[in-house]
């Protein structure tokens, strides 16, 4: 890396101290974030009064709707300002606009707060992402990438006890008189955790030695020409990329197949496995395992792995498992086929992630992000609304022309609209697979990275080996 000093455990195991500051300060933001996201919902069904379900629908979906229309936008400034700075100020933001909300009174700032926080969040993420190849070794992109992933879902139990933790210290604080006037309760207390947490990433964060980006000034109509313009650029340079274009469209498309077993989990579990809630809750426990071994197990072998047919491979395999899966009619066969797909979702990811940006200049890797973490908002959402209403559709179409049933091979198969639902989902995964298979095979010059990705520290080598 271009130190002098022997390395120490926090390289070998992180890539760079100043990674390792990263990823601290991840782990505090996502905790926080989690925190965050319990506290406002409890708190929107508290304020909503007699239609809680409405108040919280409508402070989530402020959540929502500023990734479909704001990410891209904020991915041009985030390639066009000093990505440490950005982190730094959108953390300082959310933490100001959470330590408001113990004092909010109404819906409308709940949903005026969280639409800003979400804001404050596109802009975090996709500094992040594009600032991880400056403080990491190339051939540590993955295990990187896997730690990241671990911390960022790994908080979230973290996160739950802690809110329930914070219900037991505000009842005891709020015997204290000289605290009345603050109003202390469970979500108060938890929003003023949260403010904490986004501080103490902001100051780890600002510590961090990022290539510094300077911000051009131009006048209003220019500034717009010249954002709209940097936008079809991100645009551009995905569209004749065939493995930036495969990787994105992989993770996305292949996010639709794999989200629908969580709306329609429940379903198969009565209606297939015959086991009720309690069946769905064993799914759950073994898809998020199946991640978990994904993840880290990526991160002890990935310098032995060739990251893009590996990433085709697991595509195909969670596309074959989730098929498979909805095949079986044994809830324990069912658990150990989603915990293969598991496995191969948590390593599209994760390699997803690294390949991106060992392929992507870090003048673009902003954009590149922000419209990755377009695309798998639009993709989990359609998966999540649309996966009930096409399992009633199929199961009626089902029930209409065949009865409900089918022989396949001589053996009498039972075709709820849950099954094919979930067979289709399997087949938009396989159908991700091939389309990624047939764009990493592409000529290498169609796949040369935009720009140098310079290190910040040492003389990395700006691209990475896929």
């Amino acid at each position: 890396m271009g130190s002098q000093r022997p390395p120490t455990g926090v390289d070998r195991f992180f890539g760079s101290p100043s990674f390792f500051r990263l990823w601290l300060a991840q782990g505090v933001s996502a905790l926080g974030d989690w925190i965050g996201f319990v506290a406002i919902t409890a708190l929107a069904a508290r304020i909503g009064g007699r239609s809680p379900e409405t108040a919280v629908s409508l402070v989530l979906s402020a959540r929502l709707v500023p990734g479909f229309f704001l990410a891209p936008v904020a991915g041009v400034f985030v390639d066009r300002w000093d990505r440490r700075r950005v982190m730094v100020a959108c953390d300082i933001g959310r933490g100001l606009v959470l330590a408001a909300l113990p004092f909010a009174r109404s819906i409308p700032m709940l949903v005026l707060a969280s639409f800003a926080l979400e804001i404050l969040t596109l802009m975090w993420t996709p500094a992040k992402e594009a600032s991880v190849p400056n403080l990491v070794p190339a051939d540590r992109l993955a295990s990187a990438n896997s730690m990241s992933l671990a911390v960022a879902y790994g908080t979230f139990p973290v996160a739950s006890a802690l809110f329930a933790f914070l219900a037991k210290v505000a009842q005891w604080l709020g015997h204290i008189r000289a605290l009345h006037v603050l109003q202390v309760r469970q979500e108060s207390l938890a929003l003023w955790v949260d403010v904490v947490t986004f501080f103490a990433s902001a100051a780890i964060i600002s510590t961090l030695a990022l290539p510094r980006r300077s911000v051009r000034q131009a006048d209003g109509h220019h500034q717009f020409a010249r954002t709209f313009g940097e936008l079809k650029e991100g645009w551009r340079f995905i569209a004749i990329n065939p493995v930036v274009r495969a990787v994105i469209l992989g993770v996305a498309t292949g996010l639709i197949g794999g989200a629908m077993v969580v709306p329609l989990g429940p379903v198969i579990s009565k209606e297939v496995f015959d086991a009720g809630t309690a069946g769905f809750g064993v799914l759950l426990t073994a898809l998020g395992t199946g991640l978990a071994v994904g993840i880290v197990g990526l991160s002890v072998i990935q310098r032995r792995l060739p990251h893009e047919r590996i990433f085709v491979a697991a595509l195909l395999g969670a596309g074959t498992c989730l098929v498979a899966g909805a095949s079986m009619s044994s809830l324990a066969a069912a658990c150990v086929l989603v915990a293969g797909m598991g496995i191969c979702a948590g390593t599209v990811y994760a390699l997803g992630f690294s390949i991106l940006q060992a392929n992507v200049g870090d003048e673009l890797r902003g954009r590149v992000f922000a419209t990755l973490y377009t695309l798998i908002r639009v993709c989990a959402l359609l998966a999540f609304t649309l996966a009930p209403l096409l399992a009633s559709l199929l199961g009626s179409l089902s029930r209409r022309l065949l009865g409900g049933h089918a022989q396949l091979l001589g053996v009498d198969v039972a075709l709820p609209g849950v099954r094919l639902s979930l067979w289709l989902g399997g087949v938009i995964v396989f159908a991700a697979g091939l389309l990624a298979r047939r764009s990493v095979r592409a000529p290498a010059a169609g796949r040369a990275p935009a720009g140098s990705g310079g290190h910040a520290e040492g003389d990395m080598a700006g691209e990475a080996r896929a």
